[in-house]
């Protein structure tokens, strides 16, 4: 028999792990295979290639807005440890604090709050990983978690890259603690006005004043 592939490990092993978590239960939802960024340009002559876009495996959200954690997937044959470094570099980028990876059957979590790793006999729920991050964060109200949460507006299509995401999560985030000034500095042509528009409209809908 020839051993399980990538694909084959997702679908016996890791998908029903995770739907058994709770994470395929709305609200919460797994993005699969979400594309992170186009891939770089590379000048080649007079012309340029694309690189491949950089996917994660699976994207867990506590809501659609906010996602929680990253999971990289292995084939069974390999070990779960052979994916932690791309599972802790696509939650980096991504602006997350929490990293899984997984074979199928090893599942190990990377805890950015606490910097531990540590082996898993399966992934915790959603409203586990939801009280760590707000433990960690200083959120200590229902009242603002649930601001926080708030959605956007995806009516007006703006503010939905990943980097415009972080970006407006975290300001509104430190704004719902009490913080009164902050400096939000993106490179032109990144969405400054998008990332303004959604951060008002998450405050404005969530009734904070």
């Amino acid at each position: 028999m020839s051993p399980l592939t990538e694909a084959d490990t997702c679908r016996k092993y890791v998908v029903p792990k995770l739907v058994d978590a709770g994470w395929d239960s709305e609200p919460h939802s797994i993005a699969e295979q979400r594309t992170i960024t186009d891939g770089r340009i590379v000048p080649v002559g007079k012309g340029f290639v694309r690189k491949p876009p950089r996917r994660v495996d699976y994207l867990l959200r506590y809501r659609r807005d906010f996602p929680l954690a990253a999971v990289e997937a292995k084939a069974a044959y390999k070990s779960a440890a052979d994916g932690l470094q791309q599972a802790k570099q696509y939650t980096e980028m991504l602006g997350l604090k929490f990293a899984y990876a997984t074979n199928g059957h090893e599942i190990i979590e990377f805890d950015y709050f606490t910097g531990r790793e540590t082996a898993c006999s399966g992934y915790p729920s959603p409203a586990e990983l939801w009280r760590r991050y707000c433990d960690a964060r200083g959120i200590v109200d229902e009242q603002t978690a649930e601001r926080l949460l708030a959605p956007f507006n995806h009516e007006v299509e703006k503010g939905e890259r990943y980097y415009q995401q972080i970006a407006i999560n975290r300001v509104v985030e430190e704004i719902l603690k009490g913080r009164q000034r902050l400096l939000l500095t993106m490179a032109t042509g990144t969405g400054k006005t998008a990332v303004a528009f959604q951060i008002c409209w998450k405050l404005w809908s969530s009734r904070w004043n």
